[in-house]
């Protein structure tokens, strides 16, 4: 093995054991990143660089480049969600899925009301926030095991709905660039994929409660739990649905019907943020600390991100890398297969979906067309690849919901996280490639 290829490994396995240990992704990924550049020969600065590719200019112009894309929708997202939150309207929707469901079904309805939210535009960030109160709560009076809220609320966020057709999250947005397709690509293997991986991943979450349980495990109450109990004064349940439902509507007429591609994203959180403060005008705590809260929140979401692609930045100039992406673009077989390969190992590396997608689309995306590989196989194979490795443990959402959310640690709650989060969309991808090649 080459020392490229020791450094790559040892990069990202010590970025990896950095970030279970705590340590703030702003510095372990650069910092994780220089060992890779080390390894790999590369240049620290441009004066010793003599105009090829260097430590400093390329890190920062991975981190920059994914800013400059993908800012406006972070902002317009957690602004929205944000305003959800404050005016009481996400917890609405949350608390009438759980009412629906009952006491009986309380950890199907938290995997619910985080899957109808995130689809419906809400940041993944800000529903874990929004409604692992309300897990919390009926966790506790069901008496389940609270170190599986962690993979409930990853569960309904960051698998069957973030990475479906129809989606308004940049996970599925991001392929339209590359592929010139649109958010509903795909959508008849789409559907089907997201109906097994939901079933599955229920059934299996299901299985590990109850194995939990069978071993003695209950609710353990800790000091400073915050469990909410007062609904009565939320929006109506239906009310609190029009802006998921128009940002839905609103996405689908600007990409399908005026083929505005990403840019749908922007109008459509644009028009759900206005409408939900139109809605919700008698209903906010603190506007103006709420859109603030969210601009904050959008500003730390993606600069863990551009952190992350920054690393990958440096990691696609190694030798090592290149001979990796060779060799996953010449698996023989169906093209789908190495597609999915590439995007995996690339999600991995970075730790993220939407960093992945980023790094690895303008690299893999002309290869596979020029080959004839239908675009809309591979923006919906591609989405929905980039949602599995990519929730390694120092995936900025798996740590923000175990550590910050929910108060677990890595040793307690990654295990149910990873089954949910890793294997079954893993295993969806491998049914979507098979359905795609049966001509669906």
């Amino acid at each position: 093995m080459t020392l490229s290829m020791v450094g790559l490994i040892g990069g990202l396995a010590l970025l990896i054991v950095l970030t279970i240990r705590g340590v703030n992704i702003l510095i372990a990924a650069p910092l994780c990143a220089l060992v890779v550049a080390l390894t790999s020969g590369i240049p620290m600065m441009p004066p010793l660089a003599n105009g090829a590719e260097n430590f400093t200019t390329s890190y920062m112009t991975g981190f920059a480049g994914f800013l400059q894309s993908w800012f406006i929708v972070f902002l317009l997202g957690a602004m929205f969600g944000k305003v959800m939150e404050d005016s009481g309207a996400a917890d609405s929707v949350a608390h009438w899925v759980v009412q629906k469901l009952g006491l009986r079904h309380a950890a199907l309805a938290i995997i619910m009301a985080c899957a109808i939210l995130t689809y419906g535009g809400v940041s993944v960030f800000v529903v874990a926030f929004s409604v692992f109160p309300m897990a919390l709560s009926l966790f506790k009076q069901a008496n389940l095991p609270r170190r599986f809220i962690p993979a409930a609320l990853a569960f309904g966020s960051v698998t069957f709905t973030m990475t479906s057709a129809g989606s308004i999250e940049i996970q599925n947005f991001l392929p339209i660039k590359y592929l010139g397709t649109t958010q509903y690509a795909g959508w008849m293997v789409s559907l089907p994929v997201a109906i097994f991986m939901a079933l599955t991943g229920m059934w299996w979450f299901e299985f590990m409660m109850k194995r939990a349980l069978a071993r003695g495990e209950k609710f353990d109450d800790r000091p400073g739990d915050v469990i909410q109990s007062d609904y009565d004064n939320l929006p109506h349940p239906l009310l609190g649905a029009i802006p998921l439902v128009l940002v839905l509507a609103t996405s689908f007429y600007f990409s399908v019907i005026l083929d505005f591609g990403k840019s749908a994203l922007t109008v459509a959180l644009l028009v759900g943020l206005l409408t939900a403060v139109t809605v919700y005008w008698k209903h906010f705590k603190n506007l103006g600390e709420a859109l603030s809260a969210g601009t904050l929140g959008a500003l730390v979401a993606i600069a863990n991100t551009c952190a992350v692609v920054g690393f990958g930045s440096i990691a696609k100039l190694t030798p090592a890398f290149q001979e990796a992406l060779a060799a996953m673009t010449a698996i023989p077989g169906n093209e789908l297969i190495g597609a999915a390969v590439a995007v995996s190992v690339i999600a991995a590396l970075t730790g993220s979906a939407s960093g992945g997608q980023a790094i690895a689309l303008p690299l893999i995306a002309p290869h596979y067309l020029e080959a004839g590989v239908d675009p809309e196989a591979l923006h919906r194979v591609v989405s929905i690849t980039s949602g599995g490795l990519d929730s390694l443990p120092h995936n900025g959402y798996v740590v923000t919901t175990i550590r910050a959310i929910c108060g677990e640690t890595h040793r307690s709650a990654y295990l149910p996280v990873a089954a949910l989060t890793v294997v079954i969309p893993f295993a969806g991808a491998i049914l979507a490639i098979i359905l795609f090649i049966m001509g669906l």
